[in-house]
Protein backbone atom coordinates (compact mmCIF):
# COMPACT_ATOMS: atom_id res chain seq x y z
CA UNK A 1 0.00 0.00 0.00
CA UNK A 2 2.78 2.31 0.98
CA UNK A 3 4.90 1.46 -2.06
CA UNK A 4 1.92 2.32 -4.72
CA UNK A 5 0.56 5.32 -2.44
CA UNK A 6 4.73 6.69 -2.94
CA UNK A 7 4.90 5.72 -6.48
CA UNK A 8 1.47 7.33 -7.57
CA UNK A 9 1.93 10.56 -5.73
CA UNK A 10 5.14 10.87 -3.21
CA UNK A 11 3.75 14.30 -1.70
CA UNK A 12 0.92 13.21 -0.56
CA UNK A 13 2.06 9.91 0.44
CA UNK A 14 4.71 11.83 2.78
CA UNK A 15 2.46 13.92 4.05
CA UNK A 16 -0.13 10.95 4.47
CA UNK A 17 2.29 9.47 7.49
CA UNK A 18 1.12 12.03 9.90
CA UNK A 19 -2.68 11.83 9.16
CA UNK A 20 -4.41 11.81 11.48
CA UNK A 21 -6.84 9.62 11.59
CA UNK A 22 -9.91 7.67 13.94
CA UNK A 23 -9.60 3.72 12.52
CA UNK A 24 -11.33 1.15 15.34
CA UNK A 25 -12.04 3.84 18.17
CA UNK A 26 -7.68 4.42 17.77
CA UNK A 27 -7.16 8.23 17.57
CA UNK A 28 -3.19 8.05 15.51
CA UNK A 29 -1.14 8.57 12.75
CA UNK A 30 -0.12 5.98 10.54
CA UNK A 31 3.29 7.04 11.60
CA UNK A 32 2.50 7.28 14.92
CA UNK A 33 0.89 4.10 15.08
CA UNK A 34 3.35 2.64 13.30
CA UNK A 35 6.31 3.34 16.16
CA UNK A 36 4.18 2.76 19.40
CA UNK A 37 3.35 -0.71 17.69
CA UNK A 38 7.26 -1.61 16.84
CA UNK A 39 6.14 -1.87 13.27
CA UNK A 40 9.99 -1.90 12.04
CA UNK A 41 9.16 -2.03 8.10
CA UNK A 42 6.84 0.84 8.51
CA UNK A 43 8.72 3.35 9.92
CA UNK A 44 11.80 2.46 8.15
CA UNK A 45 10.10 2.89 5.02
CA UNK A 46 11.53 5.68 2.33
CA UNK A 47 7.89 7.39 2.39
CA UNK A 48 8.33 7.67 6.45
CA UNK A 49 12.15 8.56 6.17
CA UNK A 50 11.35 11.48 3.69
CA UNK A 51 8.68 13.50 6.37
CA UNK A 52 11.06 12.27 8.81
CA UNK A 53 13.83 14.28 7.49
CA UNK A 54 11.27 16.99 6.71
CA UNK A 55 10.87 17.47 10.28
CA UNK A 56 14.48 16.91 11.37
CA UNK A 57 15.43 19.88 9.05
CA UNK A 58 12.10 21.85 9.86
CA UNK A 59 11.04 21.47 6.36
CA UNK A 60 14.87 23.42 5.36
CA UNK A 61 17.48 21.64 2.92
CA UNK A 62 17.75 18.38 3.87
CA UNK A 63 21.64 19.09 4.06
CA UNK A 64 23.89 20.58 5.97
CA UNK A 65 25.58 22.33 4.46
CA UNK A 66 22.65 24.34 3.13
CA UNK A 67 20.91 23.63 6.35
CA UNK A 68 23.16 26.00 8.03
CA UNK A 69 23.24 29.00 5.82
CA UNK A 70 19.12 28.70 6.11
CA UNK A 71 20.31 30.90 9.39
CA UNK A 72 20.38 34.13 7.68
CA UNK A 73 17.67 33.51 5.19
CA UNK A 74 15.09 31.67 8.25
CA UNK A 75 16.22 31.99 11.55
CA UNK A 76 12.92 30.99 12.95
CA UNK A 77 12.56 27.49 11.35
CA UNK A 78 16.38 27.18 11.90
CA UNK A 79 15.86 27.81 15.60
CA UNK A 80 13.40 25.82 15.74
CA UNK A 81 14.34 22.80 13.89
CA UNK A 82 14.84 19.02 15.61
CA UNK A 83 18.32 18.56 13.96
CA UNK A 84 19.43 22.26 15.60
CA UNK A 85 18.12 21.58 19.02
CA UNK A 86 19.68 18.35 18.95
CA UNK A 87 23.23 20.39 18.22
CA UNK A 88 22.64 22.58 20.88
CA UNK A 89 21.46 20.56 23.68
CA UNK A 90 24.52 18.16 23.39
CA UNK A 91 26.44 21.18 23.61
CA UNK A 92 25.12 22.28 26.84
CA UNK A 93 25.40 18.52 27.93
CA UNK A 94 29.36 18.78 27.29
CA UNK A 95 29.80 21.89 28.95
CA UNK A 96 27.84 20.31 31.98
CA UNK A 97 30.19 17.01 32.05
CA UNK A 98 33.22 18.95 32.01
CA UNK A 99 31.96 21.06 34.60
CA UNK A 100 30.60 18.46 36.72
CA UNK A 101 34.02 16.80 35.91
CA UNK A 102 35.88 19.72 37.52
CA UNK A 103 33.06 19.67 40.53
CA UNK A 104 33.89 16.08 41.33
CA UNK A 105 37.68 15.81 40.86
CA UNK A 106 38.19 19.40 43.27
CA UNK A 107 35.48 20.70 44.94
CA UNK A 108 33.62 18.11 46.96
CA UNK A 109 35.19 18.46 50.05
CA UNK A 110 34.25 21.65 51.65
CA UNK A 111 37.77 22.68 52.63
CA UNK A 112 38.97 23.38 48.75
CA UNK A 113 34.80 24.19 48.08
CA UNK A 114 35.00 28.20 49.10
CA UNK A 115 38.59 28.57 47.22
CA UNK A 116 37.55 27.89 43.83
CA UNK A 117 34.68 28.19 41.40
CA UNK A 118 33.53 24.92 42.63
CA UNK A 119 30.10 26.20 43.87
CA UNK A 120 28.94 27.42 40.44
CA UNK A 121 29.84 24.19 38.78
CA UNK A 122 27.77 22.34 41.68
CA UNK A 123 24.78 24.15 41.06
CA UNK A 124 24.69 24.39 37.44
CA UNK A 125 24.44 21.06 37.28
CA UNK A 126 21.78 20.51 39.64
CA UNK A 127 19.98 23.02 37.55
CA UNK A 128 21.06 20.98 33.98
CA UNK A 129 19.92 18.54 35.91
CA UNK A 130 16.20 19.86 37.12
CA UNK A 131 15.71 21.24 33.63
CA UNK A 132 16.80 17.53 31.82
CA UNK A 133 14.55 16.06 34.18
CA UNK A 134 11.49 18.44 33.22
CA UNK A 135 11.65 17.52 29.61
CA UNK A 136 11.76 14.21 30.08
CA UNK A 137 8.57 14.32 31.90
CA UNK A 138 7.37 16.37 29.18
CA UNK A 139 7.84 14.02 26.45
CA UNK A 140 6.46 11.13 28.44
CA UNK A 141 2.88 12.93 30.15
CA UNK A 142 3.39 15.97 27.53
CA UNK A 143 -0.14 17.45 25.98
CA UNK A 144 -2.44 14.13 24.88
CA UNK A 145 -4.15 16.67 22.38
CA UNK A 146 -0.64 17.65 20.83
CA UNK A 147 -0.54 17.28 17.39
CA UNK A 148 1.34 14.18 16.28
CA UNK A 149 1.80 12.90 19.63
CA UNK A 150 0.16 9.49 21.13
CA UNK A 151 -2.98 9.86 22.20
CA UNK A 152 -2.60 6.57 24.46
CA UNK A 153 -3.62 7.09 28.42
CA UNK A 154 -0.97 7.86 30.47
CA UNK A 155 -0.01 4.68 31.99
CA UNK A 156 0.40 3.61 28.54
CA UNK A 157 2.70 6.04 27.09
CA UNK A 158 4.55 5.48 30.61
CA UNK A 159 5.09 1.90 29.89
CA UNK A 160 6.01 2.79 26.13
CA UNK A 161 8.82 4.78 27.98
CA UNK A 162 10.27 2.61 30.04
CA UNK A 163 10.61 0.16 27.29
CA UNK A 164 13.21 2.64 26.08
CA UNK A 165 16.78 1.32 27.48
CA UNK A 166 17.96 5.15 27.24
CA UNK A 167 14.91 6.41 28.78
CA UNK A 168 16.18 3.99 32.43
CA UNK A 169 19.87 5.18 32.04
CA UNK A 170 18.28 8.88 31.72
CA UNK A 171 16.17 8.14 35.41
CA UNK A 172 18.85 6.13 36.60
CA UNK A 173 21.79 9.06 36.47
CA UNK A 174 18.74 11.42 37.94
CA UNK A 175 17.95 8.94 40.65
CA UNK A 176 22.10 9.30 41.58
CA UNK A 177 22.00 13.03 40.81
CA UNK A 178 19.27 13.48 42.99
CA UNK A 179 21.14 11.09 45.85
CA UNK A 180 24.17 12.78 45.90
CA UNK A 181 22.61 16.03 46.69
CA UNK A 182 21.07 14.94 49.36
CA UNK A 183 24.10 13.01 50.85
CA UNK A 184 26.16 16.24 50.05
CA UNK A 185 24.19 18.72 52.02
CA UNK A 186 22.33 15.99 54.35
CA UNK A 187 24.84 14.00 55.53
CA UNK A 188 27.69 15.91 56.36
CA UNK A 189 31.19 13.84 57.35
CA UNK A 190 34.88 15.12 57.30
CA UNK A 191 36.01 13.70 54.46
CA UNK A 192 32.81 13.43 52.55
CA UNK A 193 33.83 10.27 51.06
CA UNK A 194 29.97 8.81 50.46
CA UNK A 195 29.16 12.27 48.62
CA UNK A 196 32.16 11.85 46.56
CA UNK A 197 31.69 8.52 45.38
CA UNK A 198 27.90 8.83 44.91
CA UNK A 199 29.37 12.04 42.85
CA UNK A 200 31.16 10.06 40.90
CA UNK A 201 28.97 6.78 40.51
CA UNK A 202 26.18 9.72 38.95
CA UNK A 203 29.04 11.19 36.48
CA UNK A 204 30.32 7.99 35.04
CA UNK A 205 26.25 7.17 34.23
CA UNK A 206 26.12 10.72 33.14
CA UNK A 207 28.57 10.02 30.62
CA UNK A 208 27.17 6.77 29.62
CA UNK A 209 24.39 9.29 28.82
CA UNK A 210 26.09 11.29 26.49
CA UNK A 211 26.28 8.10 24.26
CA UNK A 212 23.74 8.65 22.99
CA UNK A 213 24.27 11.63 20.84
CA UNK A 214 25.64 8.77 18.15
CA UNK A 215 22.44 7.13 17.87
CA UNK A 216 21.72 9.68 15.12
CA UNK A 217 24.88 8.58 12.98
CA UNK A 218 24.53 6.17 10.50
CA UNK A 219 27.62 4.41 11.27
CA UNK A 220 27.78 4.46 15.36
CA UNK A 221 24.32 4.63 15.94
CA UNK A 222 23.90 0.31 15.01
CA UNK A 223 27.04 -0.67 16.93
CA UNK A 224 25.28 1.58 20.01
CA UNK A 225 22.50 -0.77 19.17
CA UNK A 226 24.11 -4.04 19.21
CA UNK A 227 25.92 -2.84 22.76
CA UNK A 228 22.07 -2.17 24.28
CA UNK A 229 20.83 -5.78 22.68
CA UNK A 230 23.98 -7.54 24.21
CA UNK A 231 23.60 -5.99 27.34
CA UNK A 232 20.11 -7.24 27.68
CA UNK A 233 21.80 -10.77 26.79
CA UNK A 234 23.80 -9.81 29.65
CA UNK A 235 21.21 -9.28 31.92
CA UNK A 236 19.58 -12.50 31.05
CA UNK A 237 23.01 -14.32 31.52
CA UNK A 238 23.49 -12.70 35.01
CA UNK A 239 20.25 -14.12 36.35
CA UNK A 240 21.39 -17.70 35.74
CA UNK A 241 25.00 -17.02 37.09
CA UNK A 242 23.97 -15.45 40.44
CA UNK A 243 22.00 -18.36 41.69
CA UNK A 244 25.02 -21.08 40.61
CA UNK A 245 27.72 -18.36 42.42
CA UNK A 246 25.79 -18.04 44.98
CA UNK A 247 25.34 -21.74 45.64
CA UNK A 248 28.83 -22.57 44.67
CA UNK A 249 30.04 -19.58 47.53
CA UNK A 250 27.73 -21.52 49.94
CA UNK A 251 28.75 -24.62 49.57
CA UNK A 252 32.80 -23.07 50.08
CA UNK A 253 31.62 -21.48 52.56
CA UNK A 254 29.82 -24.01 54.75
CA UNK A 255 32.96 -26.05 54.75
CA UNK A 256 35.79 -23.67 54.98
CA UNK A 257 34.35 -22.16 57.71
CA UNK A 258 31.54 -24.36 59.13
CA UNK A 259 28.98 -22.97 61.63
CA UNK A 260 29.94 -19.50 61.54
CA UNK A 261 27.78 -17.46 63.64
CA UNK A 262 28.88 -13.72 62.38
CA UNK A 263 27.05 -14.17 59.01
CA UNK A 264 25.59 -10.25 59.19
CA UNK A 265 27.72 -8.97 62.07
CA UNK A 266 29.73 -5.94 61.92
CA UNK A 267 29.34 -3.26 59.30
CA UNK A 268 27.95 -4.06 56.27
CA UNK A 269 31.08 -4.27 54.02
CA UNK A 270 32.36 -6.84 56.68
CA UNK A 271 29.61 -9.13 56.38
CA UNK A 272 30.28 -12.61 55.18
CA UNK A 273 27.74 -12.80 52.25
CA UNK A 274 31.08 -10.92 50.53
CA UNK A 275 33.58 -13.65 51.02
CA UNK A 276 30.51 -16.56 50.36
CA UNK A 277 30.13 -14.47 46.35
CA UNK A 278 34.08 -13.57 46.33
CA UNK A 279 36.02 -16.94 44.83
CA UNK A 280 32.77 -18.21 42.74
CA UNK A 281 32.49 -14.99 41.22
CA UNK A 282 36.28 -14.17 40.06
CA UNK A 283 36.70 -17.89 39.29
CA UNK A 284 34.19 -17.29 36.42
CA UNK A 285 37.30 -15.00 35.26
CA UNK A 286 40.25 -17.12 35.45
CA UNK A 287 41.24 -16.32 38.95
CA UNK A 288 41.39 -19.80 40.50
CA UNK A 289 42.40 -18.82 43.76
CA UNK A 290 42.50 -22.96 44.35
CA UNK A 291 45.27 -21.76 47.38
CA UNK A 292 42.62 -20.21 49.94
CA UNK A 293 40.46 -23.56 49.09
CA UNK A 294 42.71 -26.34 50.40
CA UNK A 295 42.43 -24.97 53.70
CA UNK A 296 45.96 -23.81 54.54
CA UNK A 297 46.72 -21.69 57.19
CA UNK A 298 50.51 -20.80 55.66
CA UNK A 299 47.97 -18.70 53.23
CA UNK A 300 47.13 -16.62 56.53
CA UNK A 301 50.55 -16.21 57.73
CA UNK A 302 50.93 -12.67 56.86
CA UNK A 303 47.41 -12.04 58.49
CA UNK A 304 46.23 -12.85 61.94
CA UNK A 305 43.72 -15.70 62.02
CA UNK A 306 42.35 -17.86 64.76
CA UNK A 307 40.57 -21.39 65.23
CA UNK A 308 39.38 -20.12 69.10
CA UNK A 309 35.74 -19.01 68.52
CA UNK A 310 35.54 -16.40 71.09
CA UNK A 311 37.87 -14.44 69.43
CA UNK A 312 36.50 -14.16 65.86
CA UNK A 313 32.93 -14.31 66.94
CA UNK A 314 33.70 -10.68 69.35
CA UNK A 315 36.33 -9.02 66.94
CA UNK A 316 34.59 -9.39 63.46
CA UNK A 317 37.81 -7.89 61.69
CA UNK A 318 39.83 -10.92 62.92
CA UNK A 319 40.27 -13.87 60.25
CA UNK A 320 38.81 -17.55 60.54
CA UNK A 321 41.19 -19.97 60.02
CA UNK A 322 39.60 -22.09 57.37
CA UNK A 323 39.29 -26.11 57.21
CA UNK A 324 41.28 -28.48 55.37
CA UNK A 325 38.10 -30.39 53.34
CA UNK A 326 38.94 -32.21 49.89
CA UNK A 327 35.36 -31.95 48.46
CA UNK A 328 35.51 -27.85 48.25
CA UNK A 329 38.48 -28.51 45.58
CA UNK A 330 36.44 -31.13 43.95
CA UNK A 331 33.15 -29.24 43.68
CA UNK A 332 35.57 -26.21 42.08
CA UNK A 333 36.80 -28.77 39.43
CA UNK A 334 33.36 -29.34 38.37
CA UNK A 335 32.35 -25.53 38.73
CA UNK A 336 35.22 -24.37 37.04
CA UNK A 337 34.13 -27.39 33.95
CA UNK A 338 30.71 -26.09 34.06
CA UNK A 339 31.16 -22.34 34.38
CA UNK A 340 33.80 -21.48 31.96
CA UNK A 341 33.16 -24.32 29.09
CA UNK A 342 29.61 -23.83 29.69
CA UNK A 343 27.85 -20.92 30.88
CA UNK A 344 30.93 -18.22 29.45
CA UNK A 345 30.91 -19.90 26.09
CA UNK A 346 26.82 -19.87 26.45
CA UNK A 347 26.89 -15.82 26.73
CA UNK A 348 29.80 -15.72 24.03
CA UNK A 349 27.22 -17.42 21.37
CA UNK A 350 24.08 -15.55 22.71
CA UNK A 351 26.57 -12.27 21.61
CA UNK A 352 27.24 -13.53 18.22
CA UNK A 353 23.73 -14.52 17.54
CA UNK A 354 22.81 -11.05 18.67
CA UNK A 355 25.34 -9.65 16.55
CA UNK A 356 24.26 -11.61 13.56
CA UNK A 357 20.57 -10.05 14.16
CA UNK A 358 21.02 -6.84 14.76
CA UNK A 359 23.33 -6.93 11.60
CA UNK A 360 20.68 -7.72 9.65
CA UNK A 361 18.43 -5.57 10.44
CA UNK A 362 20.59 -3.01 11.10
CA UNK A 363 18.92 -0.30 8.80
CA UNK A 364 15.13 -1.32 9.98
CA UNK A 365 16.49 -0.91 13.49
CA UNK A 366 19.01 2.28 12.99
CA UNK A 367 16.38 3.97 11.80
CA UNK A 368 13.41 3.54 14.17
CA UNK A 369 15.67 4.82 16.96
CA UNK A 370 16.62 7.90 14.98
CA UNK A 371 12.68 8.47 14.64
CA UNK A 372 12.71 8.10 18.46
CA UNK A 373 15.45 11.52 18.48
CA UNK A 374 13.64 13.48 15.76
CA UNK A 375 10.43 13.06 17.31
CA UNK A 376 11.14 13.97 20.71
CA UNK A 377 13.54 16.62 20.06
CA UNK A 378 10.56 18.39 18.03
CA UNK A 379 8.99 19.43 21.38
CA UNK A 380 12.56 19.50 23.68
CA UNK A 381 13.94 22.22 24.55
CA UNK A 382 17.70 22.38 25.95
CA UNK A 383 18.46 22.67 29.60
CA UNK A 384 18.59 24.09 31.07
CA UNK A 385 17.23 27.07 28.50
CA UNK A 386 13.82 25.21 29.09
CA UNK A 387 13.43 26.48 32.64
CA UNK A 388 12.79 30.19 31.38
CA UNK A 389 9.79 28.78 29.02
CA UNK A 390 8.32 26.41 31.82
CA UNK A 391 5.46 29.17 32.62
CA UNK A 392 4.62 30.00 29.10
CA UNK A 393 5.00 25.87 28.23
CA UNK A 394 2.53 24.93 31.48
CA UNK A 395 -0.10 27.92 31.53
CA UNK A 396 -0.07 28.72 27.22
CA UNK A 397 0.93 25.63 25.94
CA UNK A 398 1.19 26.23 21.82
CA UNK A 399 0.18 22.34 21.24
CA UNK A 400 -3.15 22.21 22.75
CA UNK A 401 -5.88 22.82 20.14
CA UNK A 402 -7.68 25.48 22.52
CA UNK A 403 -4.58 27.18 23.68
CA UNK A 404 -3.73 30.93 24.08
CA UNK A 405 -1.48 31.06 21.26
CA UNK A 406 -4.22 29.31 19.19
CA UNK A 407 -6.91 31.95 20.30
CA UNK A 408 -4.13 34.49 19.53
CA UNK A 409 -3.84 33.64 16.19
CA UNK A 410 -7.39 33.43 15.49
CA UNK A 411 -7.76 36.79 16.70
CA UNK A 412 -5.10 38.35 14.68
CA UNK A 413 -6.25 37.21 11.87
CA UNK A 414 -9.21 35.21 11.38
CA UNK A 415 -9.51 35.84 7.97
CA UNK A 416 -5.98 33.83 7.07
CA UNK A 417 -6.68 31.29 9.59
CA UNK A 418 -9.94 30.24 8.01
CA UNK A 419 -8.64 29.99 4.45
CA UNK A 420 -5.95 27.40 6.17
CA UNK A 421 -8.66 25.54 7.79
CA UNK A 422 -10.20 25.05 4.03
CA UNK A 423 -6.70 24.24 2.28
CA UNK A 424 -6.59 21.88 5.46
CA UNK A 425 -10.22 20.37 4.59
CA UNK A 426 -9.10 20.00 0.91
CA UNK A 427 -5.89 18.49 1.94
CA UNK A 428 -7.62 15.80 3.42
CA UNK A 429 -10.65 15.17 1.31
CA UNK A 430 -7.84 14.37 -1.68
CA UNK A 431 -5.73 12.16 0.63
CA UNK A 432 -8.86 10.15 2.02
CA UNK A 433 -9.80 9.28 -1.19
CA UNK A 434 -6.20 8.97 -2.66
CA UNK A 435 -6.33 5.87 0.25
CA UNK A 436 -9.36 4.52 -1.32
CA UNK A 437 -8.17 4.67 -4.84
CA UNK A 438 -5.35 2.56 -4.73
CA UNK A 439 -6.78 0.09 -2.13
CA UNK A 440 -8.97 -0.39 -4.38
CA UNK A 441 -6.48 -0.66 -7.06
CA UNK A 442 -4.38 -3.03 -4.96
CA UNK A 443 -7.73 -4.88 -4.43
CA UNK A 444 -8.01 -5.96 -7.72
CA UNK A 445 -4.71 -7.02 -8.53
CA UNK A 446 -5.50 -9.22 -5.87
Amino acid sequence: MMDSMYEEDAKHAIDLMDNEAVVWGIHSSPLTFAYENFMYDIVAHTCSQKYINKKWYNELAPDLNPFFKSIVREPVKFFTAPLTKYLFNYTLFFSMLAMYSAFVLTSVSTKYYELNIGRVFEYYVYFWGAGDLIEELISCFGCLEAEGRSHRSYYSRMKRYLYDFWNLVDLLSYALLLSALFVRHFYIDETFTIARRMFALSLLVMYLRFLEVFLIHRTLGPTLIMIKEMLKDLLGFLSIAVFVVLGVGIYYHANLWPDHQTIWSGDWTNWRIWTILYYPYWQLYGELNLDNLDGSVADYEDRECTNITAEWESDPSKERCPHDDWTVQAIAAFYLLFSNLLLVNLVIAMFSYTFERVQENSEKLWRFERYTVINDYEWRIPSPINIIFLPYRFLCCPMKKNGCLHKCRENFNKEEMEAAEKREKADMKYQRNFQKVIALRNQNKI
